[in-house]
């Protein structure tokens, strides 16, 4: 197998084995009995108190024209995920509430021109976009 191992990661050096390499990792945690960490369900988060304050810094870099209009509907969502949506006050959430948050939160922003074409960017480049 052309692969090595580099602290827990294995590194597959030939391209055309990645795959085949990928699904035999798979397998061997499977079969080393994987057992998937128990998700927490304690995050605290703070909400629309947090959300305004974090919506007043964005606004003060758009204005200070250091963010970009496309800068500031990621940071927007973003501030939403990390405050934990549109909570009335702080509250403990669930490790998969927040996934749930951030996973609404990219899928919007893929139905957006200009995340498509950083996402390009960064692909193609290794560099980011700032449109």
């Amino acid at each position: 197998m052309g692969t090595y191992r580099k602290g827990q990661d294995e590194v597959s050096i030939n391209q055309g084995r990645r795959i085949a390499d990928a699904k035999q990792a798979v397998i061997t945690l499977y079969n080393d009995v994987y057992v998937m960490p128990v998700q927490r369900t304690d995050i605290k988060v703070l909400g629309r108190s947090m959300l305004g304050a974090m919506h007043a810094g964005i606004n003060g870099m758009w204005r200070g024209k250091y963010a970009t209009d496309h800068d500031v509907t990621v940071a927007k969502k973003l501030a939403y995920v990390m405050c934990g949506g549109d909570l009335s006050e702080p509250t403990p959430v669930s490790e998969q509430y927040l996934l749930d948050l951030e996973r609404e939160a990219f899928l919007s922003l893929t139905g957006e021109k200009k995340t498509l074409e950083r996402i390009q960017s960064v692909l193609k480049t290794g560099k980011p976009l700032r449109n």
